[in-house]
């Protein structure tokens, strides 16, 4: 019987590729199982075989656990018990007793050879995860095993087999049986069936992988790909970046009467792909992905990380695209929203800007219209701007002296703090209700602050949105919410 376990551990690790120690703790197992039978259900029996010789030994194993603890007399003994049989075992140690061994027979054979094709698999996932973790992000081939409703299943060799999910495939696509397929590994997904490959034919990464498996500059480092962007099946932006002057980039990834860019066009069912420029500063960026529609003039907001793009009133609709699809790519691409509009809309809101600040700087610091102008065109945007400022580059401006320098920061911080005593004294006046204080999550300053806000009891807090209450200071959208809910509360306890 030592002998056909032997033989049996022999042929199946040659037939399956998988380790001698995975098969023998595979039949161990299986022995254990059979000689269980003979115990209580809760009884620990462990199988040894001798991997030299094939011979094995069965044991029965106890924890040994402190008194309080003791639940199982099939697996366990108290400290107490191991005592007074003079085992000389402590807590967390275990007792194992030698009985008699199951013979390797029909039973324990057939559970052995569930448990076989089960460590089998679990060691074919395995090697299969180890052999494709360094491929994640890269390009694989495969083909067309099985079709559902789902996905596809593609078979990628050496007993691999890999899932290429629907919502992963390129619009207006599809592939039968057999069909040759290429796709990126996208991750290596584990769920209740163990490690699962999965593909993808729409990430931006397999544009930028295509184009690298096409483009040698880029395999070579030669060329870098900044930043890719695509509406899957209808149009992409790539940006790229030479590292040596000598090549021209976009030349290069569109390659001899545009091979390069058509190869990979193709292989996207003929997604149509704008190659831009990459620039580190983020106004030429824009207008370079913004292409083709020429772009006018740009107005950054760097603190909503927004950019306002004017073009002309013949270029907008190009600008924008079919379905914003043109300005949508461009913003993903740089990584800033992009408002388009006509260079006319663009004037007329800048003047609309700029004429608020002239009326802030006018009644803020009591000066004339022209100084006004003047501060704004030098690019002041607040009070809180002139009243900081350094001094030397107040006197950088043309016509100021430290005179005027001084009396306009005077005026700017009597300003700031005037508006300050102001909104002090609309607290004070605010007198909040006695429901709103008592309310949970509120406290008296913030129950003041709303109360300035017009917020007086719970009613007048429900009826406000998560985006009203953000405008207090130091508001957060969890707190926002959560108090909101609060105040709604006696609604949903009336319609009960």
């Amino acid at each position: 019987m030592s002998k056909e376990i032997l033989l049996v551990v022999e042929a199946v690790s040659n037939e399956k590729d998988v380790p001698k120690q995975v098969i023998f703790e595979a039949v161990e197992i299986a022995l254990a199982s059979a000689a269980k039978r003979r115990f209580e259900e809760d009884a620990l029996i462990r199988v040894s075989i001798d991997q030299r010789t094939g011979d094995y030994k069965t044991y029965r194993q106890w924890h040994i656990v402190a008194d309080e603890e003791y639940s199982a007399p099939a697996s366990e003994l108290t400290i107490d018990d191991s005592e007074e049989q003079n085992l000389g075992l402590g807590i967390g140690e275990i007792y194992e007793e030698e009985v008699e061994s199951e013979a390797f027979g029909r039973i324990a054979a057939q559970t052995a050879k569930q448990v076989i094709v089960q460590k089998v698999r679990e060691a074919e996932r395995a090697k299969m995860v180890a052999l494709y973790t360094e491929k994640v992000g890269k390009l694989v081939h495969g083909q067309v095993k099985k079709v559902t409703r789902d996905s596809l299943i593609i078979d990628l060799g050496e007993n691999a087999e890999a899932s290429l999910p629907k919502d992963q495939l390129i619009a207006r696509e599809s592939f039968r049986m057999n069909d040759r397929i290429r796709a990126l590994l996208l991750e290596i997904r584990e769920d209740n069936r163990g490690s699962q490959l999965i593909l993808s034919r729409n990430a931006p990464a397999f544009m930028i992988e295509l184009f690298r498996l096409e483009v040698p500059e880029i395999a070579e480092e030669v060329i870098e790909i900044r930043g890719a962007a695509r509406d899957p099946g209808l149009r992409a932006k790539i940006a790229v970046k030479t590292n040596d002057r000598r090549i021209d980039p976009i030349g290069a990834c569109v390659g001899m009467r545009g091979a390069r860019v058509q190869a990979v066009s193709n292989e996207m069912n003929g997604e149509r792909v704008d190659i831009v420029l990459w620039d580190d500063n983020p106004a030429q960026l824009v207008i370079n992905a913004m292409a083709p529609a020429e772009v006018d003039s740009i107005v950054i907001d760097e603190d909503a990380h927004s950019m306002d793009v004017a073009v002309k009133s013949d270029n907008l609709a190009q600008a924008i695209g079919r379905n914003g699809q043109n300005v949508r790519l461009a913003s993903t691409l740089t990584g800033w929203s992009l408002n388009v509009m006509t260079s006319e809309d663009a004037e007329a809101k800048q003047q609309e800007e700029s004429q608020k600040l002239i009326d802030i700087f006018v009644s803020g610091l009591d000066i004339d219209d022209d100084l006004a102008i003047q501060m704004v065109e030098e690019g002041f945007t607040s009070l809180e701007e002139v009243a900081y400022i350094p001094m030397e580059e107040m006197l950088d401006i043309d016509g100021f002296d430290e005179d005027l320098a001084n009396e306009l920061r005077s005026r700017a911080k009597e300003s700031l703090l005037n508006r300050a005593l102001q909104a002090e004294e609309q607290l004070d006046d605010a007198k909040p209700a006695a429901d709103l204080l008592a309310m949970e999550g509120m406290d008296n300053h913030l129950a003041l602050v709303l109360a300035s806000m017009g917020v007086i009891t719970m009613e007048d807090l429900a009826e406000q949105s998560v985006d009203e209450l953000l405008d207090v200071e130091g508001m957060t959208e969890a707190r926002a919410a959560s108090l909101i809910l609060t105040a709604r509360a006696p609604w949903f306890a009336e319609s009960e």
